[in-house]
């Protein structure tokens, strides 16, 4: 008898006072503003590692990649409880029942289902994927990146719509809003509710940025790097995971910089070229970052050696053969006296995950940029 009574919830099964078009409309701003600084740091992230030909990134200041991919990723973060608050708040609409009939208000209103249900699931993937990339935790057959961007720019397109549809009911929410006192027989008001939301996205924050702020390690139970790898510096892919052997970064290690001329460096030569030691950090997409202490040659003094003058950019090739084992480094930056082949961290010889015996570190740019295990740089003219 129970089964025979079972239903799918109805629009009108909920009744909860605290919903209202203004709830929703001030938490859809919040997330909108989220998304959007989330959008635009992923963009920039993505331009550096994959630069067209218009895109220009700038040598300095050497912390605002720091700075840019910290907001994504903090900013992702923060839009958890902006979005399931933002999806309590319109629960009701999803079981509304569309008339099935051919009018325009029919189809009007399927069309606007769809594209919620676009936008819903869009974020969804966008957040759950960007959690579980934080966390170096795969478990899908995809390459992160680029699918991860594809369905940015989906949900971008999904908001952008959703937004179009909805300003005018924004708009007229705010012009008029609910009163905020709490209604009989509930225990919150609106204004606590919101209230909440915003101390949940502040505690999420402080609870990340740990690994970009040491002054909040202590506090950032979930802040994903530490500091406490090799050095002092955490470390993202080690030198097992890469395939690095004994043999290649042995006694017998070379350093081939190839251009006009080719030269090929053994680690006591590296050693005997003029030093220069900077204060950098390195900064990873999964949005963590430490300044360090590195010392190394000037890339631009490596290259003199080859002759060449005149190029358009150099290509730095590493031991390892997975997907960052090389990486291209534009004149400007090459050419930036605190662009180094670094052969020492914190005042001690590299270690070998941090990219023993020499490995690149260069101002704003990504982590996984920053090469590891050099063998091999190749002048491009």
């Amino acid at each position: 008898m129970m089964i025979k009574n079972l239903r799918p919830p109805r629009e009108e099964d909920f009744r909860s006072p605290l919903r209202s078009p203004t709830l929703t409309s001030v938490i859809g701003i919040a997330l909108g503003i989220a998304f959007t600084l989330c959008m635009i740091t992923g963009l920039i992230s993505h331009l550096i590692q994959h630069p067209p030909g218009w895109f220009h990134w700038p040598t300095g200041p050497s912390w605002l990649y720091r700075v840019t991919q910290g907001v994504h990723v903090t900013t992702g973060m923060v839009s958890i409880p902006l979005l399931a608050v933002k999806l309590w708040s319109v629960a009701p609409k999803f079981w509304h029942r569309i008339p099935i009939k051919a009018s325009r208000a029919t189809m009007i209103a399927l069309v606007e289902r769809g594209t919620i249900l676009l936008l819903v699931g869009s974020a969804f993937f966008e957040v759950l994927t960007g959690i579980l990339n934080v966390a170096e935790a795969y478990l899908w057959p995809f390459f992160f990146p680029e699918v991860h961007y594809l369905m940015a720019w989906l949900l971008t397109g999904s908001v952008a719509l959703h937004v179009a549809v909805k300003l005018p009911t924004v708009i007229t929410a705010l012009r008029r809003p609910a009163r905020t006192a709490a209604p009989p027989g509930t225990t919150v008001s609106r204004r606590q509710l919101l209230a909440g939301t915003a101390l949940a996205g502040v505690v999420i924050a402080i609870a990340t940025l740990g690994d970009k702020l040491p002054a909040l390690r202590g506090v950032s139970f979930l802040a994903q790097r530490s500091g406490n790898g090799p050095q002092g510096l955490p470390v993202n892919r080690t030198a097992a995971a890469a395939g690095i052997t004994s043999a290649q970064v042995g006694t017998d290690y070379r350093l081939t910089v190839a251009g006009s001329r080719t030269v090929d460096l053994t680690l006591p030569d590296l050693i005997a070229l003029p030093q220069r030691t900077v204060d950098l950090p390195i900064a990873c997409v999964e949005g963590w970052s430490q300044l360090a202490t590195w010392t190394g040659v000037r890339l631009a003094d490596l290259l003199a050696l080859t002759g060449d003058h005149d190029f358009a950019e150099v290509r730095m090739v590493s031991f390892d053969a997975g997907p960052y084992g090389r990486s291209v480094v534009a004149r400007p930056l090459a050419l930036h006296p605190d662009t180094l082949v670094a052969l020492s961290l914190n005042g001690q010889v590299l270690d070998r995950d941090h990219g023993y015996p020499a490995r690149l570190i260069a101002p704003n740019r990504p982590g996984s940029l920053q090469t590891k295990w050099l063998t091999r740089i190749e002048v491009v003219r």
